[in-house]
């Protein structure tokens, strides 16, 4: 058995790449657009980690996606998760649970999947304004 990829369906394709892309870092490894089916799939990585791809899957017709939580989570190391949480939120997310631990945070995507960030060991120490930063919202 070999893993793939995990797919999740997105409601803006925009908003999706900008939150995957520029946010967390992912790069788009390839996209297939299907007129017939009127979708557009759209395969991310991380750099140098092409072996787990996310499947944004972006349906032409508008429908509404709802129980993201049910879905669980996506989880990625990060370098610097002081840093990824910074870059994040000057685009507007919200960190939902900071990484007051210096090790651990979790995010949402535009279409309301929750994202997990965990510090490459060791974890950092904990810094402002994270280690004060209350909980927001679900995560």
């Amino acid at each position: 058995m070999h893993y793939l990829h995990t797919m999740v369906r997105v409601a803006d394709l925009d908003a999706s790449l900008r939150f995957y892309c520029e946010g967390l870092g992912l790069a788009e490894v390839r996209r297939r657009d299907n007129p017939q089916g009127r979708y557009t799939l759209v395969f991310l990585a991380a750099p140098g980690d092409a072996g787990a791809e996310v499947e944004l899957t972006y349906n032409w017709d508008p429908e509404e996606y709802t129980g993201g939580r049910n879905f669980g989570h996506l989880a990625y190391a990060v370098d610097d998760i002081y840093a990824a949480c910074a870059r994040l939120a000057a685009q507007g997310v919200v960190i939902n649970r900071p990484p007051r631990d210096g090790h651990m945070a979790f995010v949402r995507s535009p279409d309301d999947i929750s994202i997990e960030l965990l510090q490459k060991e060791p974890a950092l120490a904990p810094a402002e304004p994270w280690a004060s930063m209350p909980n927001t919202g679900q995560w």
